[in-house]
């Protein structure tokens, strides 16, 4: 679920990708999900061009006959791409007003992310007035006005859920896969308390040495299965009774800055949304599949690493053996405090 946002200006605001059925009615498909790819650049390399502008390039070899006066009278045609913002997909200009079709008024203003930009900004997600304009450009004028403001809580939820899960996977493996390796060999439970995450939500990025993580831009792609989230439902059809699960109702392409000792590089992540069974109370209960993409053998030597060393730890008896040498030194520092005092 994510569709951020680009730009605080308010000429730059975004509407919502596809939000789930929980208890609340929300519309069966994402709104803003139309799959377009910005144009390559033809600028030169020292061109100043603001971040998420989506400039009119003229030809690289315009004709003689094309003269200043001849774009005066034929100005260039503004189509489709010209009017998206290439972070995201997502139409630069949004109303944020009240549109006659509503029944009651919802709020304009748009909370900021924890997830910062390429520039060091913070995205910031849409409103609630700007997912249900968006909704009605597309054509969904069944959704209640009075259920948006539900829909943008779950769609901001998510997405800093998502945030969190990325971070977990870059403060194991922005040093590379050998560092990886050593904070990820004694399984899950253990290297997050090695690396001080305090629950599954915790954003906060703590090695000093290394800047933190960008989310650079991203892409929703609800009609593209990913092959793991395939492979599952295969499983599923061949063995329901322990791989039976619904398709994931969204998924997103996040492109992330990742700095390390080596200099800085792009990391593609793949995102996989997944609904659960409610509670008890009826809500709604989501679960995010979050991992770096196989572009190349690091991506897949990190699910290798990560995945297989869980395996590993709990399959040779390591979460016992943590046990049984707690236990051991829990019985060593009462012994010695005994003879401290006897002594």
């Amino acid at each position: 679920m994510g569709w951020f946002w680009a730009e605080t200006a308010p000429s730059a605001p975004i509407a919502p990708h596809r939000m789930p059925r929980g208890s609340v009615e929300p519309p069966p498909g994402c709104p803003m999900h139309e799959k377009s790819t910005p144009p390559p650049s033809r600028l030169p390399e020292n061109a100043s061009t603001p971040q998420g502008a989506c400039p009119y390039v003229p030809p690289d070899t315009p004709s003689p006959a094309y003269t200043s006066a001849t774009a005066l009278q034929s100005p260039p045609k503004q189509g489709l791409l010209s009017r998206l913002n290439p972070l995201n997909n997502m139409p630069f200009e949004l109303p944020n007003s009240r549109s006659s079709a509503q029944s009651q008024d919802l709020p304009v203003s748009r909370e900021t992310s924890t997830i910062p930009k390429g520039d060091g900004s913070l995205w910031e997600y849409p409103s609630p007035q700007q997912m249900y304009n968006a909704m009605l450009r597309k054509g969904y004028t069944d959704t209640p006005a009075e259920h948006v403001e539900s829909m943008v809580l779950v769609h901001n939820f998510l997405n800093e859920g998502a945030w969190a899960e990325i971070i977990g996977w870059e403060q194991r493996f922005s040093r590379g896969i050998v560092q990886g390796y050593k904070i990820c060999a004694r399984g899950e439970e253990n290297a997050a308390q090695d690396l001080g995450q305090e629950d599954i939500l915790d954003t906060r990025w703590r090695d000093r040495e290394v800047p933190p993580p960008k989310l650079l831009r991203f892409t929703g792609r609800p009609g593209d299965m990913t092959p793991k989230s395939q492979i599952l439902q295969w499983l599923g059809w061949v063995w329901p009774s322990k791989f039976a699960t619904s398709p994931p109702f969204d998924r997103h392409d996040w492109f992330i800055q990742r700095c390390g000792p080596e200099g800085c590089h792009e990391v593609r992540y793949v995102i996989d949304y997944y609904e659960g069974d409610p509670e008890p109370t009826g809500e709604p209960v989501f679960y995010l599949d979050v991992r770096p993409a196989v572009d190349s053998p690091r991506g897949a030597a990190e699910r290798l690493v990560r995945w297989g060393t869980d395996v590993w730890w709990k399959a040779s008896g390591g979460v016992v053996r943590e046990v049984k040498r707690m236990e051991a030194e829990k019985k060593a520092k009462e012994e010695g405090g005994k003879s401290r005092w006897s002594s």
